[in-house]
């Protein structure tokens, strides 16, 4: 079972979850995965993704993609699960969240929702300050993200599985490349 977890503003309309429901989908695999629109709280999309683990017979992987690979990162740590991380969110000491408080608006469903100071604490409340089981982990990042810092998660994953390619962006361009090996990562194929 893959367990996507979406970034932030995000959902499961996204061209990289569309993308992979399509090639699962077309491998006999549609029903394994599970992708569901994470509430804006970052405490309510833990335990939404806490449900779903535990609805599983067995041991699910992980893919999270921008702040859905913060989220994935605490949880693979938490549960001792594997995890693809596209792009992920790493809030390292000095980063500034302050962007990110205020009104927003959802990309594919156009709802507004608050990201406050409180969801900032809650998500610091997350972090992973070392990784503990780096073999649970495949970092994909593109260093043309406009993003995030790729050098931060870089560093921040040493030891663990990497792909790192020149250019692309945050929407990490060359996903559909990879939809065979994270399959294969998550011992689907």
């Amino acid at each position: 079972m893959i367990i996507y977890l979406h970034g932030f503003r995000s959902g499961p309309a996204s061209s990289k979850i569309q993308e992979l429901a399509g090639h699962m989908k077309a491998r006999g695999l549609a029903d394994q995965l599970w992708c569901e629109q994470l509430s804006p709280v970052p405490f309510e999309a833990i335990a939404q993704a806490e449900a779903a683990i535990a609805a599983c017979a067995t041991p699910p992987t992980l893919v999270g993609s921008s702040l859905g690979g913060f989220y994935a990162t605490h949880l693979a740590e938490k549960h001792d699960l594997r995890a693809v991380l596209v792009n992920p969110a790493v809030f390292r000491d000095g980063y500034d969240p302050s962007p990110f408080v205020g009104e927003h608006e959802h990309l594919y469903t156009g709802e507004r929702f608050s990201f406050t100071w409180e969801h900032v604490e809650q998500a610091e409340a997350l972090r992973v300050e070392r990784i503990s089981h780096p073999q649970n982990f495949w970092l994909m990042v593109e260093e043309g993200d406009e993003v995030l810092d790729a050098r931060l998660s870089i560093a921040h994953f040493a030891g663990a599985r990497q792909t790192v390619l020149p250019g692309g962006d945050h929407g990490f361009s060359r996903w559909t490349e990879y939809l065979d090996e994270v399959l294969r990562f998550a011992g689907l194929i």
